[in-house]
């Protein structure tokens, strides 16, 4: 069912999170946003790509993407809440992608004491941390379908809540991941202030998420799925490491991602034909697997 806003959120200028700046911008793409957008299916995870998105602008000292003007983060919390999980097909291959860069962890030292996720969905990723060696695994997610959809014994480990002060302890963990969610948050600053605090001294940071500066984003311009009213911010590699390093944090690696996925998977981001993506989705070629950098980024950052 899908649910929308009594009240449609207010439109506010954004500033760079970066610079600090409110106009010293330019735009790159005038708003598709109508008042229908503020709905629990435009705020649900993985959606088909609709190119509903607010109005984008590049900051013209640093670089760095973002909507302007946009909606706050209170505006649209409960639109998260009510989200739909409805990706679970694409789970399995997930799982592979997001296991396989925790483990680059290892060459930095991470300790595999205790372990956050923020936007942890149905648990999935919590599981492969356990399974990695994690002994204590904590999510965090909005979304209560999601957290119902997961398995009974990870159910339990998953609040149903978002990134803020005082929602676990400061100093609670060794290694904090995100994973398709740094680009949702309107503050992004302050939540990596929040995060800073709830690590211990060299805890590490895992950030994974689009990539602004990726061939296939710049290739598909407006047409890109990352240009989406979810999205507040959108970074590059250089864009996200000088945020990082603002905020605390020393950057250790920072690379393009290469993610698994299913071919039918891979149609449903590209602008081709409804037709196209319903018959490769029918058919046995929507189930090949595959690997290749389609336009994400991953960081891994230390907490001074």
């Amino acid at each position: 069912m899908i649910e929308a806003l009594s009240v449609t959120p207010e439109l506010r200028p954004t500033k760079c999170a970066i610079c600090g700046t409110l106009d010293a911008a330019t735009e790159l793409y005038p708003s598709t946003v109508t008042p229908d957008a503020f709905d629990s299916r435009h705020f649900s995870a993985r959606r088909l790509p609709d190119r509903v998105h607010y109005r984008v602008v590049r900051c013209n000292r640093c670089g760095l993407l973002r909507s302007d003007p946009a909606t706050d983060a209170a505006g649209v919390a409960a639109l998260y809440e009510r989200s739909t999980f409805d990706y679970g097909a694409e789970v399995p291959n997930l799982r592979l992608t997001y296991g396989r860069y925790l483990k680059r962890l290892d060459r930095f030292g991470a300790d595999r004491d205790a372990l956050l996720e923020v936007g942890s969905g149905n648990g999935f990723f919590l599981e492969e941390a356990m399974a990695q060696g994690y002994r204590r695994v904590t999510g965090l997610e909005p979304s209560k379908e999601a957290i119902e959809s997961a398995p009974e014994a990870i159910r339990g480990l998953i609040l149903n809540d978002v990134l803020r002060p005082d929602v676990v302890p400061d100093g609670s963990f060794t290694v904090a991941c995100l994973f398709q969610v740094f680009d949702h948050l309107a503050e992004p600053g302050e939540a990596l202030d929040v995060l800073h605090g709830m690590l211990r001294a060299s805890g590490l940071l895992l950030l994974l998420n689009h990539n602004a500066a990726a061939l296939f984003a710049r290739i598909l311009r407006e047409r890109s799925p990352i240009i989406d009213v979810e999205h507040f911010y959108l970074y590059s590699p250089a864009t996200l490491g000088r945020l990082v390093e603002a905020h605390g944090f020393e950057v250790v690696e920072s690379e393009r991602v290469w993610n698994d996925y299913s071919v039918g998977y891979m149609t449903r981001l590209l602008p081709v034909p409804a037709g196209v993506k319903q018959w490769i989705a029918r058919t046995p070629v929507g189930a090949i697997q595959a690997r290749a950098p389609l336009g994400n980024l991953y960081l891994v950052a230390r907490r001074r």
